[in-house]
């Protein structure tokens, strides 16, 4: 998201806004509370209630994934860049495709808590090391993505009150930041899942709505919703066309196969989705909770971009840029067309909530991987108590927000984009390749994971780093000096195969494992514990 310089709605819908936005938070924070884990048990705290149906499974994986950047930033991408837009949308929606096939099934049977349980399972050596950096490249992620989550929560009020004050950034990043803490440290995994069901749930019905007042509003038929918008565009027929975005030169269209890669790829393995596939008790409710899941998904994608095309048809394409060049209010220009203040309102609410639950998910994730893969295993060597590592968990839950809070205050005007797609490629470069090769590759070994991980981590950063994200455009973090040697602004085309290519020398030069365990690692990957 960006900021604007201007409000772009009134303030009767800032009003409704807060009151809606309080009304929800106080009764998922009295539920969450409630539904807090009642015993020292570190599995209810992690996992939650692992007896729920497939469909609220489903809900939660839903409300993991969905940000309120598939709200408002995907359906700008949509009005301002069209069939780039929808291109864009469509790698949102096949990215559970590869948790579906690939990961999910073998993960939860093989897995306790986090992906450390799994390769310490799968590996006789290292393991302490292997977790550390399994460790820091969850912290990393979980990081910079809570980060544009809570620096998204400052440009959506810019929506609202035109560009803030220091304080009111303070004020609103705070805020946020300590309702996020409750969730991940009193509720644990139980408060998260009720909000990832809330804000589903909301998100699926507002979205769902909305898109239908637009399909009403040209007699549901499509090709008149699609022509108006090609007119309105101001681009005729090029609007409804490839390459308005991502055309022209080849590195822009390599820019956008690499963050499509990371997209697709880095899903399954972004550490709150790997939990989550965690947490059902069978194998049945897990395939069924992910099927599910894909479904709400590629709703949501089909509503988005149908909302991006209702924005251009009705608001018009010049008036959306020039609001926000990044195209983020026009879901709200819409809104207040089609319904008023209240509808507005209502979307507004939804990406506020959606912020909150995506944030509470990922403190969670980087809580446990902090409690469970470092403090229990690396330094108490499997030798502390529950209640001993319940405690570091919400302790670590509550640094980890606070972290969050003080990276949002400092990065201020840092485009959220970037920091989540930067995540996802660490993702599908470090954590993705060593998953891989745990659940299929029997010559994988300590040393190969080792590389795969900090390999995959250190390329990802380091080509970010000398990119145009960082030097040489108007838009780039320091605009004045140039030293970005890699044209590209999202590393994944490299860093990916970089990491499965790291993961495999690693074990064909290291030390092999006992053959034996990748033996009885198969059959419980196979065959799982129930």
């Amino acid at each position: 998201m960006v900021t604007t310089g201007a409000a772009v709605v009134d303030r009767l819908s800032l009003q409704l806004t807060l009151l809606l936005f309080l009304s929800v938070v106080v009764v998922t924070l009295f539920t969450a509370l409630l539904t807090a884990p009642q015993r020292d048990e570190i599995s209810e705290f992690y996992l939650g209630n692992r007896t729920m149906s497939p469909l609220r499974n489903g809900l939660a994986m839903c409300g993991d994934y969905l940000s309120a950047a598939t709200l408002l930033g995907s359906t700008g991408l949509v009005a301002l860049t069209g069939y780039d837009g929808l291109l864009y949308l469509c790698g949102t929606a096949v990215a559970w495709m590869t948790v579906l096939l690939l990961i999910a099934e073998p993960l939860r049977n093989s897995g306790k808590f986090t992906l450390g349980d799994t390769l310490a399972l799968r590996l006789s050596r290292m393991q302490r090391p292997v977790r550390i950096a399994l460790a820091l490249c969850t912290l990393t992620i979980t990081t910079l993505y809570l980060v544009a989550q809570l620096v998204g929560s400052v440009a959506l009020l810019t929506q609202f009150t035109g560009e803030p004050s220091a304080n009111t950034r303070l004020l609103c990043v705070v805020v946020i930041g300590t309702i996020v803490i409750v969730y991940a440290a009193i509720g644990g995994m139980p408060g998260a899942t009720f909000i990832q069901i809330v804000k589903a749930v909301m998100l699926i019905s507002g979205v769902t709505v909305t898109a239908v007042m637009v399909l009403n509003r040209f007699d549901w038929n499509v090709g008149a919703l699609l022509g108006t918008a090609a007119d309105n565009s101001g681009l005729g027929t090029r609007f409804l066309e490839p390459g308005l975005r991502y055309g022209g030169s080849a590195t822009n269209k390599l820019d956008f196969f690499s963050l499509q890669l990371a997209i697709v790829l880095g899903l399954a393995a972004l550490p709150h989705v790997m939990m989550r596939l965690l947490a059902p008790k069978s194998g049945a409710v897990l395939r069924t909770s992910v099927v599910w899941a894909t479904g709400l998904v590629s709703l949501v994608c089909l509503a988005a971009g149908i909302l991006g095309l209702g924005a251009t048809a009705i608001v018009g394409r010049d008036t959306i840029a020039e609001t926000d060049r990044k195209g983020d209010a026009a879901v709200l220009l819409l809104a207040h067309d089609l319904g008023g203040a209240v509808l507005t309102a209502l979307l507004s609410c939804l990406a506020f909530v959606t912020l909150l639950a995506v944030a509470a998910g990922l403190t969670l994730a980087a809580a446990t991987s902090l409690a469970h893969d470092l403090y229990g295993a690396v330094i108490r060597k499997g030798r502390a108590k529950e209640t001993e590592e319940l405690a570091v968990a919400r302790l670590a839950a509550v640094v980890i927000g606070v972290l969050g809070m003080l990276l949002a205050l400092v990065s201020w005007g840092t485009n959220t984009a970037t920091l989540a797609f930067l995540a996802f490629a660490i993702a599908a470069s470090a954590i993705l390749p060593t998953l891989v090769y745990t659940l299929f590759w029997r010559r994988f070994t300590a040393q190969g994971a080792l590389l795969s991980l900090c390999g995959g981590l250190a390329t990802s950063v380091l080509l970010v780093v000398f990119s145009p994200v960082v030097s040489s455009t108007p838009a780039s973090f320091y605009p004045n000096v140039d030293f970005a040697w890699f044209p590209l602004q999202n590393p994944g085309i490299v860093s990916i195969p970089a990491g499965f290519l790291l993961g495999w020398l690693g074990s064909v030069l290291g030390r092999p494992e006992v053959p034996q365990n990748y033996e009885d690692f198969e059959v419980r990957t196979l065959v799982g514990a129930e």
